[in-house]
Order: structure tokens, then C-alpha cells, then sequence
């Protein structure tokens, strides 16, 4: 197996592993943090992405109310990054398979 071979199956495993990890990341962490929002920290007002993050984790780990707290928006931004996250993992998949089948 070459290289590139190599480094396709491990983006392949990043990117199937990255919810679960998005699973542990305690979102009373990122509370803790600083905004580094430079809208909320030059004027002192939340924008619209304000809380995003928050929210994504909280949905991701089935807090659905509290997601929706932090950030409306995430019933829009979710669906769309599942969306992306799927075709990314249709798209490694293929190049995975492709790759497999070129080497039998």
C-alpha cells in the first residue's frame, strides 16, 4: 500500500469518527471560554453566529432545547452540516473503494 492510500483511509476514519468526538466535548467548557466573536467583543452585542458552536454540541449530544437556546439558527445549520458531513463521507468512501478496486 502506498501512501496516499494510506492517508485516504485515515481521512476516511477522521472524518466517521468526528461526531463521536463532537459527542465529548462538554459544552459547560466552552462556556467557560472567552468569545472571540470580534463583533460581541467591539460592541458588546451578540451577532447572529453567536452561540453556534454551543448549539451544535448541544444538539449533537441530544439537547435539543438547550441547542435552541444558545442559537436558533441551528435548526438550519444542523441539517446542513449533516448534509455536508454525509457527502463528505459518501465521497472517501467512493475514492476508498475506487482505490481498493485498482489494487486487486
Amino acid at each position: 500500500m502506498n501512501r496516499q492510500y494510506l492517508f485516504q483511509r485515515a481521512r476516511f476514519a477522521g472524518i466517521l469518527i468526528l461526531p463521536v468526538l463532537l459527542f465529548f466535548i462538554p459544552v459547560d467548557w466552552l462556556n467557560k471560554q472567552h468569545s472571540i466573536c470580534l463583533f460581541k467583543n467591539i460592541f458588546g452585542v451578540e451577532c447572529w453566529g453567536c452561540g453556534m458552536t454551543r448549539a451544535v454540541l448541544s444538539v449533537v449530544q441530544c439537547n435539543f432545547v438547550t441547542a435552541y437556546h444558545y442559537n436558533r439558527l441551528v435548526v438550519i445549520v444542523f441539517p446542513l452540516l449533516v448534509y455536508v458531513w454525509g457527502k463528505l463521507v459518501i465521497r472517501y468512501w467512493r475514492e476508498l473503494k475506487h482505490k481498493t478496486t485498482n489494487y486487486q
